[in-house]
């Protein structure tokens, strides 16, 4: 198996709304949209998006009720703090200031219209004893 592409879908009460977040903060692009659906992209995005209306007849039954309101969709970046404040200066709604974990992990998080969030991660350097770089743990990535 090769994976060529990692879609995430959400299924939302307002597509529309989570659409025009996406576009508006994140540069995603629509890369296909009908009524109740969008599927977004972003060239250098680790993940595309699908949102789904909440009902719509494309879902199993049991899957038609179910919302993706309070997931945490998290991205690993650089320049943390300029985008933090990017999204200030854009009036983006942050829900969560940046800060930094005991861990070593610097994050902040933002809320779009249908409650679910976007975490935004990235890693300080360890000034502490036994905090190891993510990098040298994990390895290079293949």
């Amino acid at each position: 198996m090769n994976v060529s592409t990692t879609s995430l879908s959400l299924t939302v009460a307002d597509v529309d709304a989570s659409r025009d977040f996406l576009c508006t903060y994140l540069g995603y692009e629509v890369a296909m949209a009908e009524d109740g659906f969008a599927s977004l992209s972003r060239e250098d995005a680790a993940v595309d998006i699908i949102l789904l209306r909440k009902g719509t007849g494309v879902l199993p039954a049991e899957q038609r009720d179910r919302e993706a309101g309070g997931l945490i969709l998290a991205f690993t970046v650089t320049g943390l703090a300029a985008e933090e404040a990017r999204l200030r200066a854009a009036g983006a709604p942050i829900t969560m200031p940046l800060r930094e974990e005991p861990w070593g992990e610097r994050l902040f998080q933002m809320t779009d219209p249908n409650g679910v969030v976007f975490q935004f991660v990235e890693w300080a350097v360890p000034d502490r004893p036994g905090l190891a770089d993510p990098d040298e743990t994990t390895g290079p990535r293949t």
